[in-house]
């Protein structure tokens, strides 16, 4: 199933892929459907390689007119292909296999009417489960789907959809249809895509920068389609394509434009050239936290920002993966923050984006961020906070170090003269270059080629008066890392003003470089209140408070003007917490007493699943569960107190309701669930249902008869995943042996439902319920990995690893795992090692809290 660099190059040197004409049945039934491939390519005469298709059953092979037998070329996985003229035409008919994990050609049933709903998903390797497929990225070519499916299906693909031609009867089910598409322009095979079914669609249109009418289409399923707010999705869609195209300088490149919200989908979207599909969870049917309605935009602009980058310019390996999904990253933030609403997305990005990086870069697991990709088994685990959050981090500090429009100056460039064509990473720098004059190598091989994210201190020393008389700036890094980088940051001083708030009174932006950089143009300043270095968040670095400042901070968080500073601060509190610096319950305190006065849904979702992470993992054991309990009460007073309708009133209640245990707790739950207890503002949703049920499942008060009732109201998709999580959450033996016997033994489950499973399991209060999995674990996880997909398998070994028992134990079983599997499986040593430094630094943090 894998394919390396080595093997991926040598056959790029030997084919060129002009075309794939792709036909396929999907009237075959529930378990496979047909697939036919043409494939037009040159390649060097006498030589033999191989075209990767997973298939059922493969009936013939065709290379040049000459029969090969199937049985002797293909295994299931490639099919290998000898003696290869210069010019060739190569057909493969087969059955291939309808998938439920959200990898390939992935079929879902709606259970509110029985509908048939396909997609595809073939990022990184899965085109190949659809269509025989040449399955890396340099290998781009023209794509020609042929589709034949149930007549009252939509059938969509990157190219417009045709008008269906009938195809005859289908059994009792009514009648068949083809669509015959027009070829693609050409690209990448990981990029195509399929997806088909009644989805039901909402169309608009608009004008592109060279004068083109660009149609676009929102695509969900029947049941949902009530609650898509589609006229929101195209705003952003018209912002996002004005912003880029001016940006770029290069027309959106494609005939259209579609957005598909699709179901039990593993990430939270796909960029599909002209066909972009998105999780389903951002079909809002009940009342979310703003954060979600922004992280949506965000994401719709991401994907967007692919269809240049990634789609018209691609990479040559996924070893530049990194820029692919950092620049999107990067450019996403920046069109929300300049042409959209969200004009606080750079906190947003701050809070949820950079906290990702930083805990990603401290794992012994983490990597400079151009890794080295020597197959596509380290690629798919490389899907991670240094390739989309860091990357993004560090472009943000290159546009702070070139100036903003000589960097888009060289983006210009650089679509200018690869359209169509891939690339790697020295195509872009060499641009850059150009445009900004600077020398980017030395940059470079700091920034990119090395791992690891520095400390920057103040130190600072004043005359008798409180005058400033030395301002220096301290850069450390630690031993296994000791990489020292250049940056280009702010210093902001801030003071209390009349009315007690923090705000900014001076800012001074320099290079730092070096372990010390002296800022001699501080001296002479009063000494600020606080003192906060990479103010407006331009550097990558992870920073520590003077003791004044630190005294400021914690006095008075709540009191700045703007989210930014505060967010950085609060930032700088989660890492001393979680480096063992400081003790876990101050910040526990500090969240709690502060996160009232948050503005920002996204910095208050992100402070709230610190505060969960600070209570689980990093107090002392001995005193969890006061300090859970003690939370939950001012959860539950911050939730009854907070503005009626508040986005903060919702995040409040949903957070009391996840740490609710003790009797008068769960009776709070219980009554917001019966309507006996009304908050004013607060609709208790299907969504906000299935949470109080949740909480008083694990609280143990609920069980089977009161899930079952909960189905039985709410019998969707959604409805069933959250039953699911209930059930697996009921705090028995029992129940918790039933959730492992479907994960780890039937192995059965679509991949949301084992989601749901999953985190069902791991809802507990008591965790003595996951002590006997612990080994369990350990002995089932291997075989998981070599006979599961990888969306399952990651799924299995990061989400059941027994993390929530952080003791010495689970380190030394852990040990011992590592030390037998040797060196045969690297990705399942990263996340099982990633998964045990988490251990690590709970245990150290445990003991730094008292």
């Amino acid at each position: 199933m894998n394919l390396t660099r080595a093997e991926a190059r040598e056959r790029a040197a030997l084919l060129n892929v002009e075309s794939y004409d792709v036909t396929l049945d999907l009237t075959r039934g529930e378990k496979v459907f047909g697939s036919t491939t043409v494939v037009k390519f040159s390649a060097t005469a006498g030589a033999s390689t191989f075209i990767d298709a997973i298939t059922e059953t493969v009936r013939s092979v065709t290379l040049n007119g000459v029969e090969l037998d199937p049985a002797k070329v293909s295994d299931g996985v490639r099919i290998q292909l000898p003696n290869l003229a210069a010019s060739n035409v190569l057909t493969i008919d087969a059955d291939a296999l309808y998938m439920n994990t959200g990898e390939g050609l992935h079929r879902f049933v709606d259970p509110v009417d029985n509908e048939v709903y396909l997609y595809s998903q073939f990022e990184v390797p899965d085109s190949r489960r659809m269509f025989a497929v040449f399955e890396q990225p340099d290998l781009k070519a023209a794509f020609r789907f042929t589709v034949t499916a149930p007549s009252h299906w939509d059938v969509i693909s990157n190219s417009p959809t045709p008008e269906p031609v009938a195809a005859g009867p289908i059994g009792e089910d009514g009648g068949a249809s083809t669509w015959d598409f027009e070829p693609t322009p050409r690209i990448s095979s990981y990029i195509t895509a399929l997806i088909a079914g009644p989805y039901q669609s909402v169309r608009s249109e608009l004008t592109s920068s060279d004068g083109r009418t660009v149609p676009l289409g929102v695509f969900a399923r029947k049941s949902l389609m009530q609650y898509m707010d589609a006229e929101n999705i195209f705003e952003l869609t018209r912002q996002g394509f004005a912003f880029y195209e001016k940006q770029f300088g290069t027309p959106y490149p494609f005939a259209k434009y579609d957005q598909l919200f699709v179901p039990e989908f593993n990430a939270g979207a796909m960029e599909n050239a002209g066909a972009v599909t998105f999780l389903e969870n951002y079909v809002f049917r009940s009342k979310v936290a703003e954060a979600m309605v922004e992280r949506r935009a965000i994401t719709i602009l991401h994907e967007l920002a692919h269809m240049w980058f990634g789609d018209l310019v691609t990479m040559r390996w996924w070893n530049d993966l990194w820029l692919n999904e950092s620049f999107a990253e990067f450019m996403s933030t920046l069109a929300a923050a300049e042409a959209t609403e969200w004009k606080q997305a750079w906190t947003t990005f701050a809070s949820m984006e950079k906290s990702w990086a930083y805990r990603q870069d401290q794992l012994p697991s983490t990597h400079p961020i151009v890794a080295d990709i020597p197959d596509l088994q380290a690629v798919q685990v490389n899907f991670d906070g240094i390739t989309y959050a860091k990357g993004a981090s560090v472009l943000r500090q290159l546009v702070a170090w070139v100036g903003q429009e000589q960097f888009m100056a060289g983006v210009r460039e650089y679509f200018g003269k690869h359209a169509w064509q891939n690339t790697e990473l020295e195509d872009l720098l060499s641009e850059l270059e150009v445009s900004s004059g600077r020398d980017l190598k030395e940059w470079s091989a700091l920034w990119l080629e090395t791992a690891g994210v520095n400390t920057l201190r103040p130190e600072i020393t004043t005359d008798d008066g409180g005058k400033i008389t030395s301002f220096a700036i301290l850069q450390s890094a630690v031993p296994d890392f000791p990489t020292i980088r250049p940056h280009r940051l702010a210093v902001g001083f801030y003071n209390l003003d009349a009315e007690g708030k923090l705000v900014r009174t001076h800012r001074e932006e320099l290079d730092v470089d070096g372990e010390r950089t002296e800022v001699p143009e501080l001296a002479g300043f009063e000494r600020p209140a606080l003192v906060l270095l990479n103010d407006d968040d331009l550097a990558y670095a992870k920073i520590r408070l003077d003791e004044v400042s630190l005294a400021t901070s914690k006095a008075h968080v709540k009191d700045f003007t703007e989210s930014l500073p505060r967010t950085l601060v609060l930032a700088s509190a989660w890492d001393a917490t979680r480096d063992g610096e400081t003790p876990a319950r101050e910040y526990a305190e500090l969240i709690l007493n502060n996160i009232a006065y948050e503005s920002d849904s996204s910095v208050v979702l992100v402070l709230l699943r610190q505060l969960a992470t600070t209570l689980a993992f990093y107090v002392n054991p001995a005193d969890r569960k006061r300090l859970t309990l003690a939370a939950a009460d001012r959860l539950w007073e911050l939730g009854q107190s907070a503005e009626a309708g508040s986005d903060a009133q919702l995040q409040f209640v949903k957070a009391f309701a996840l740490h609710a245990q003790t009797d008068a707790q769960l009776d709070a739950v219980a009554s917001l669930l019966s309507g006996e207890r009304v908050l004013d503002g607060l609709t208790v949703d299907a969504d906000l249902r299935w949470e109080l049920l949740t909480s008083l499942v694990a609280g143990g008060e609920f069980g089977q008869p009161e899930i079952d009732a909960e189905l039985e109201r709410d019998a969707t998709a959604t409805g069933q995943r959250a039953a699911a999580l209930a059930k697996a959450a009921i705090p028995t033996a029992d129940a918790k042996a039933e959730a492992w016997e479907a994960v780890v033994v039937r192995g059965d489950l679509p991949n949301a439902t084992q989601q749901s499973v999953i985190a069902g399991f791991n809802r507990v209060h008591d965790t003595a319920l996951l002590e006997p999995y612990a080994g369990a674990y350990f002995a089932a996880v291997e075989d998981i990995w070599n006979t599961r997909t990888h969306e399952i398998a990651q799924q299995i070994v990061v989400g059941l690893y027994p993390s929530q028992l952080a003791t010495q134990s689970t380190v030394d079983l852990t040990d011992e795992f590592l030390a037998a599997l040797g060196t045969d499986s690297p990705a399942l040593r990263r996340l099982v090692l990633e998964s045990r430094d988490g251990i690590v630094r709970a245990l150290k943090a445990q003991a730094a809290d008292k």
